[in-house]
C-alpha cells in the first residue's frame, strides 16, 4: 500500500477489506484441535516502511470481555489478550512476540530457542520493541490495529520476505487458548518451529535498527552509615543492526535506578535463593545466553554481574557491550562488561561468549566461556567453560547433557560439572531422569549453583487426566526423588515427595504436596534468624502442603498456601495468603502476608517471622502510571521499606522515571539470610529514544 490505514483501534478504513482474513483458529485449551469457541478474523496490509495487523476478537458475551490492565510490560493473564509470534528470520528457533489487550495496552518480548519466559509466560518480556496499538470495544467483541515497523524487527531490504508467524487468543472467562497453528497442548505460541509462513510482502524499504536512547539522572541516595550524596550523572545505551540477523547493544554509566525492586525473601534452606534478573540491559536477548545445568543452577546468572551477591548493593557498570545474532544455522551471542570497585567490591571485568548450532527442529550442540577479571589480589580471575547439547527426538523425547568446568587461583582439582536426562512429554505423562556429578571445587562465580561435591540422581514422574468432572480440567499426579550424597556415598540431601494438583476450568488449582520428605546434612551451623542458628548434624524430616488459587475471571483474585511438619529436629508451619483486587482498569491492589512458625529445640527456638507487602498500582492512561509497594519483614532485617515510582512513557521507549526508595532494591542470594545494607534514594531519570 501507498500508505498506512487508520490506526484507531478499528477496522473502518476501506484498505482493511482489501486483505484476505485468517479465520482458522483451533482450540490448544480446553479442547485440543476443536474448533474454537469464537470466532477471529486477522487481515495483515503492509507499507514500505511498516507491516499492520486489524484484528477482530468476536465475542457472542461482550459484556463478559475482561480488561483490567493499562501497564505496559505487565503480565496479561488475568485479561483477554491477543499475541502475535514474528519469525523475521525464518529461522524456526527464534521469534518476536506482541501482546495487546483489548485496552491497547502493550506487551512484548522474545521466543529465543522455543523457550518460553523464565516466569512461566509465553516469551521473555526482557526485549522492548518500538510499535503502536490501539483497541476498540465494539458490539460484537473487540477489535485491534497494530503498526509494527521493520525497524523494529531489524529487517532489512527485500524483494520477496518469508516469515514464520503464528496468532494466539487468550479469552480469560473460559480459560480458552485458541491458535492459528502450533495448538497441541504439548506446543503452543513458543514453538515455532510449527509456525505457520507469511510470503507475499515485497518490494520494502530498509528496515535497519539503529536506536539511540541517551538517560539523565540525578538522584539524592543515603546509605546506612555514610553521608548522603547527590549524584548527578547521565549515560546512554545504542542498539544497532549490523545485519538482518545480527544486533550490537552498547551501554555506557549504565543505570538500573528504573528497576523493580525485589520482594523480600526469607531464605529457610542451606542453599541460595534463585531471584529472576529484572535490570532491562542483561534481559534482552537473555536466552541466547541461556545454559541449563539442572534444576535452577545456571552456568551464566547475569545477576552476578552489577549487584554485590551477599549484601545486594548495586556495583557501578562503567559500560558494555553485546553482540548476538544467527547466522546460518550457528546463534551466537558475545557479551563483555567492566564495573568500577565499590565498598567491598573491586573492580571486575566479565567477558561471555556463547554459541549454538541448530541441528534439526528444537535441537542443538553448543559451547559457553565465562571470564571473569577482578582486581581481589585473593581471587584474581575465574574462567568457565562448558558444552552443552538439546537432542529431540519424535517431537515428544528431549535428550540434554552438558559438560562445565572451571578454572580459578590455586587449580584445583575437582572443578567439573557433567550431567544428563532424558525427558518424555505428552498430554497424559511427563517424566524425566537425570543424572548429575559435581565436582567439590566446581565454582562458576558469574553463574548459579546450589550444591557442589554430589553426585545426584533425579527421577520425576507425572501422571495427567482429564476427567468428566463438572468444572474440572485435569487432574495431575506427581512423584519425584532426588538423591545427592558425596563422591563417597554420605547424603548430603535427599528429596523425595509426592503431589497432586487439580486445574479447574475457571483458572482456579489447587496443589497439594501428600508428603515432602528430606534429609539433609548440614556441614556448617546455619543462620535462620537473629541468634539462631541450626547446628552441624544429619537432619530427616517431613512435610505437607496445602494450596488453592480463587478462579481467575474475576475481579477480586486470591489464593492460600500452608505447609507445616518437620523442620531440622522441630517443626515450622508457613502460611501464606495473596489477594488481588481491580475494580476499575486504572486502578488495582494486591496484598501479601507469609507467617512463619518455628518451633525449635534451641535457646530462642520458638519465634515468629512475618513477611507482608502491599502493592497498589494507578494507571492515568496507559501511557503514565503510578506504583506503590511497602514491604514489612520482622526477621532479621526488623524493617518497612517502600518503593513508590512514577513514570510516563512520554513516547515509545522514552521515559520519565520518579522514584523514591526507602530499604533495598534488589536482595540478597547468598544463604543464611546474611544482613541487608538500607538505603533512602530519591530519584528522577529520563531518556529519550531516537533513531539517526
Amino acid at each position: 500500500m501507498d500508505h498506512a490505514p487508520k490506526l484507531d483501534g478499528t477496522l473502518n478504513d476501506p484498505l482493511w477489506l482489501d486483505a484476505k482474513p485468517i479465520t482458522d483458529f483451533r482450540q490448544r485449551e480446553p479442547h485440543e484441535g476443536e474448533t474454537a469457541t469464537e470466532k477471529t478474523e486477522v487481515r495483515i496490509v503492509y507499507t514500505r516502511h511498516a507491516v499492520y495487523f486489524g484484528i477482530h476478537c468476536y465475542d457472542s458475551e461482550p459484556s463478559r470481555i475482561i480488561a483490567t490492565e493499562l501497564r505496559r510490560d505487565v503480565s496479561q493473564d488475568l485479561d483477554d489478550h491477543f499475541e502475535i509470534l514474528i519469525d523475521a528470520s525464518y529461522d524456526r528457533r527464534d521469534g518476536y512476540v506482541f501482546e495487546i489487550n483489548p485496552l491497547g495496552t502493550q506487551n512484548d518480548g522474545l521466543v529465543v530457542e522455543e523457550q518460553g519466559g523464565s516466569d512461566g509466560g509465553d516469551f521473555d518480556r526482557g526485549w522492548d520493541g518500538v510499535w503502536s496499538s490501539e483497541a476498540r470495544a465494539v458490539a460484537d467483541g473487540w477489535t485491534a490495529t497494530v503498526e509494527i515497523p521493520f525497524t523494529t524487527l531489524n529487517f532489512s531490504h527485500s524483494l520477496d520476505v518469508l516469515w514464520g508467524l503464528n496468532f494466539k487468543r487468550f479469552i480469560r472467562r473460559k480459560n480458552e487458548e485458541d491458535l492459528w497453528t502450533a495448538y497441541r497442548r504439548t506446543f503452543g505460541i513458543t514453538k515455532v518451529s510449527q509456525a505457520g509462513e507469511l510470503s507475499g510482502i515485497k518490494d520494502i524499504g530498509s528496515g535497519r535498527l539503529f536506536i539511540v536512547k541517551p538517560y539523565g539522572l540525578a538522584q539524592y541516595d543515603k546509605q546506612t552509615g555514610q553521608d548522603p550524596k547527590f549524584p548527578l550523572t547521565g549515560g546512554i545505551d545504542l542498539k544497532y543492526g549490523l545485519t538482518s540477523n545480527v544486533v550490537l547493544n552498547l551501554t555506557g554509566n549504565t543505570d538500573f535506578a528504573d528497576t523493580e525492586v525485589d520482594l523480600e525473601p526469607f531464605n529457610l534452606t542451606p542453599f541460595k535463593v534463585f531471584i529472576p534478573e529484572k535490570r532491562q540491559f542483561f534481559l534482552e536477548n537473555a536466552g541466547v545466553f541461556n545454559f541449563d545445568i539442572g534444576g535452577q543452577d545456571q552456568l551464566f546468572f547475569s545477576r552476578q554481574i552489577g549487584i554485590d551477591s551477599v549484601s545486594g548493593q548495586q556495583v557501578p557498570i562503567n559500560g558494555g557491550a553485546r553482540l548476538t545474532g544467527t547466522i546460518g544455522r550457528t546463534e551466537f551471542g558475545f557479551m563483555d562488561v567492566d564495573t568500577r570497585s565499590s565498598g567491598p567490591n573491586p573492580y571486575a571485568n566479565y567477558a561471555v561468549v556463547r554459541l549454538k548450532e541448530s541441528l534439526w527442529a528444537g535441537s542443538y550442540i553448543g559451547v559457553m566461556g565465562i571470564d571473569k577479571q577482578s582486581g581481589d589480589p585473593l581471587d584474581t580471575f575465574n574462567q568457565t567453560g562448558g558444552i552443552d547439547t538439546r537432542l529431540v527426538f519424535f517431537k515428544d523425547w528431549f535428550v540434554d547433557a552438558h559438560v562445565a568446568g572451571t578454572q580459578s587461583p590455586g587449580n584445583l582439582s575437582g572443578n567439573s560439572d557433567v550431567g544428563a536426562s532424558l525427558s518424555y512429554r505428552s498430554n497424559w505423562v511427563e517424566g524425566k531422569f537425570e543424572r548429575r556429578k559435581i565436582g567439590p571445587n566446581f565454582n562458576p562465580e558469574v553463574g548459579f549453583i546450589e550444591l557442589t561435591n554430589a553426585n545426584e540422581t533425579y527421577g520425576d514422574l507425572t501422571f495427567k487426566a482429564r476427567p468428566r468432572i463438572s468444572g474440572v480440567r485435569e487432574l495431575q499426579f506427581e512423584g519425584f526423588i532426588l538423591h545427592a550424597p558425596d563422591p563417597q556415598g554420605v547424603v548430603q540431601t535427599q528429596e523425595w515427595q509426592g503431589t497432586f494438583r487439580a486445574d479447574l476450568n475457571n483458572g482456579g488449582y489447587t496443589d497439594d504436596d501428600i508428603a515432602d520428605v528430606f534429609t539433609q546434612r548440614i556441614t556448617t551451623p546455619l543462620h535462620i534468624y537473629k541468634s539462631v542458628f541450626l547446628p552441624n548434624g544429619l537432619y530427616h524430616f517431613a512435610r505437607h502442603q496445602l494450596t488453592y488459587g480463587s478462579r481467575q475471571d474475576r475481579r477480586f483474585t486470591y489464593n492460600f498456601f500452608e505447609r507445616f511438619g518437620g523442620y531440622y529436629g522441630g517443626t515450622l508451619n508457613e502460611f501464606r495468603v495473596r489477594a488481588n483486587y481491580r475494580p476499575t482498569a486504572k486502578f488495582s491492589i494486591s496484598a501479601m502476608e507469609t507467617w512463619d512458625r518455628f518451633r525449635l529445640p534451641l535457646p530462642n527456638g520458638n519465634f515468629s517471622v512475618v513477611l507482608a507487602s502491599l502493592q497498589g498500582n494507578y494507571s492515568f492512561n496507559r501511557f503514565l502510571t503510578f506504583t506503590s509497594l511497602v514491604q514489612m519483614d520482622t526477621s532479621n532485617t526488623q524493617a518497612v521499606s517502600a518503593n513508590l515510582r512514577l513514570r510516563y512513557n512520554y513516547r515509545p521507549d522514552s521515559d520519565l522515571y520518579i522514584i523514591y526508595n526507602v530499604g533495598t532494591q534488589f536482595a540478597s542470594i547468598a544463604p543464611a539470610n546474611p544482613p541487608q545494607i538500607r538505603e533512602t534514594r530519591f530519584a528522577v531519570k529520563w531518556s529519550y529514544s531516537f533513531a539517526p
